[in-house]
């Protein structure tokens, strides 16, 4: 036993099988222990606040597919860390996330950052939270962590170490394990919905995020032209799992019950792949499903065919669900499917700022490459962004699943990591609001330090629209704190160590950005905007 590895020797060499070399992270006096003599063949990432390094690997596993690691300090860490844990849980994330314990002989007295409750504090927003009973379980106790962290609904995991656990002897070599990430879906159901496809006279197609998370894009044109129907996406997406130039393509599903029962009736069938039934939000009241529809949903997650109020829901990964579908079911060219409203042509590009959010986003559609995904937390500007920059390719769109702000702008950091990770050469382009910008403005350091080629266009409308729209709809006026006066925010990420500018005219906003293609690192570009009114019914 003398030369036993000790448990962080066996765990290294476990995490260089798992891939896993890539470690986000900021430290703290109880993860030293892990982090001690890291290996030349490992990466870390330094974010300034755990939040952010949270989403930054939220982005980093959405770009490479694969698991991410994180290391967060103890309780208070963790706590930092929560909004952004809530947006990978949601967003079926695989990330595992570690944090620091104090030493086991002292945990009993409850010393100065103590984890209490150490497996309680991430839930409900983990699949799995675990402190290894005995510091030898170190080891199998992350290898179960990725097994659950990959199966459906892939999502977060949450592992507690005490710091003294690192130094004592391994029982051995870890015990490797692959696990599957896709679940077939029942055959014999899979064929009664696809007679119910067939009889439909009128039916219409929601995909959600999953599709594109699946890879299954092409699955789900090649379904949606042979069924003939309209295709919506389900309402506030995180992810575009269908081209939104296509012909058959609707937009999205309003976010009330109300509006998308509207847009529901006259259609005697609704299949929704890959999404929830449905995101709603806020509450509008209205008939779940209107009378002479019926509803057939499709996911990978028994929570969320738990949850769904109406329809019949079936398990299966959306891939395997659709390719199988395809082959089933009748080429119909004879239902009706709504003309796309034509986009409006070009905005004036003399326009002067403060700009129309139609101006902003018209011209970053004349600049933007067409392989440079958008990653996006402008709320207020969703219709916008639909009308001008349709999204046209898969994993060309990414957007928060949790509802909160702070997860865009390092998200979009860790998606640029993820493409340089996987070899592809690109420019993220991250549209912010002024003010999810300040929530998680740090991550910007991160992109400096490592010169990544993210283009953020931060829109400056001074206020926080999307809430003023809500407090119109909710019909409570006087709410305070929705302004947002004396930001400099180009100074301030000149101070994180990016370059910045402040542009006043579409003239200069496509010229600045065009630069920013090129330019050796990130680039913050402010454009002043007028507030934009949202429709939310």
């Amino acid at each position: 036993m003398a030369n036993a590895k000790t448990v962080h020797e066996v765990t290294y060499d476990l995490l260089r099988e798992l891939g896993l070399t890539t470690v986000f992270g900021n430290p703290g006096s109880t993860e030293q222990t892990f982090l001690k003599n890291f290996p030349d063949d490992f990466t870390y990432v330094l974010g300034l606040q755990e939040a952010s390094v949270l989403a930054m690997a939220d982005g980093f596993a959405q770009s490479t597919g694969k698991p991410a690691l994180v290391n967060v300090h103890t309780a208070a860490g963790t706590g930092n860390a929560m909004g952004s844990l809530i947006a990978a849980y949601k967003g079926n994330v695989p990330l595992i996330v570690t944090a620091g314990q104090q030493t086991r002989e002292m945990v009993l007295c409850e010393p100065y950052l103590t984890n209490k409750d150490e497996t309680l504090l991430p839930l409900p927003w983990v699949k799995w939270a675990y402190q290894p009973a005995r510091a030898e379980d170190v080891p199998a106790a992350f290898m179960r962590a990725y097994a659950m962290a990959l199966q459906p609904p892939a999502g977060p995991v949450f592992l507690s170490i005490p710091l003294d656990d690192w130094e004592k002897p391994a029982l051995g070599p870890a015990v490797v394990r692959t696990v599957s990430h896709r679940v077939s879906p029942d055959a014999q159901r899979l064929r009664g919905f696809a007679e119910r496809i067939n009889r439909s006279q009128r039916p219409m197609l929601v995909f959600g995020p999953e599709v594109d998370r699946s890879g299954a894009w092409d699955a789900a044109v090649a379904f949606a032209e042979k069924v003939g129907a309209p295709v919506y996406c389900g309402p506030l997406p995180d992810r575009a799992s269908f081209p939104e130039d296509h012909p058959q393509f609707q937009g999205p599903l309003p976010m009330t019950v109300a509006g998308v029962t509207e847009v529901m009736t006259g259609h005697d069938l609704v299949v929704v792949v890959g999404a929830q039934v449905f995101r709603y939000y806020p509450y509008v009241a209205g008939e779940y499903l209107p009378e002479g529809s019926e509803l057939l949903q499709i996911t990978s997650d028994p929570g969320l065919a738990g949850a769904a109020p109406v329809g019949d829901s079936l398990l299966g990964d959306a891939l395997l669900a659709l390719d199988q579908l395809v082959g089933m079911i009748e080429e119909r060219t004879d239902r009706p499917v709504p003309a796309v409203p034509a986009r409006p042509s070009a905005i004036d590009t003399e326009a002067s700022a403060p700009l129309t959010t139609e101006a902003v986003w018209s011209t970053l559609s004349t600049v933007k490459p067409a392989d440079s995904p958008l990653v996006t937390e402008s709320t207020s500007t969703m219709a916008q962004q639909l009308r001008w920059l349709p999204t046209t390719r898969p994993g060309g769109f990414f957007a928060t699943a949790s509802g909160g702000i702070g997860w865009g702008v390092p998200a979009a950091v860790g998606v640029a990591l993820g493409d340089r990770a996987r070899g592809v050469k690109r420019s993220v382009v991250a549209t912010i609001g002024d003010g999810s910008f300040q929530y998680s403005v740090q991550a910007i350091w991160t992109a400096a330090q490592h010169r990544l080629p993210v283009v953020f266009v931060v829109m400056r409308n001074g206020e926080y629209s999307i809430l003023k729209s809500f407090a119109e709809l909710e019909k409570t006026p006087g709410v305070p704190g929705l302004d947002l006066p004396g930001l400099d925010i180009a100074s301030i990420a000149t101070g994180f160590g990016c370059r910045a500018i402040n542009v006043d005219s579409t003239e200069k906003l496509a010229h600045e950005f065009t630069a920013a293609l090129t330019a050796d690192g990130p680039t913050v570009i402010v454009v002043p905007t007028q507030p934009q009114a949202v429709h939310l019914g």
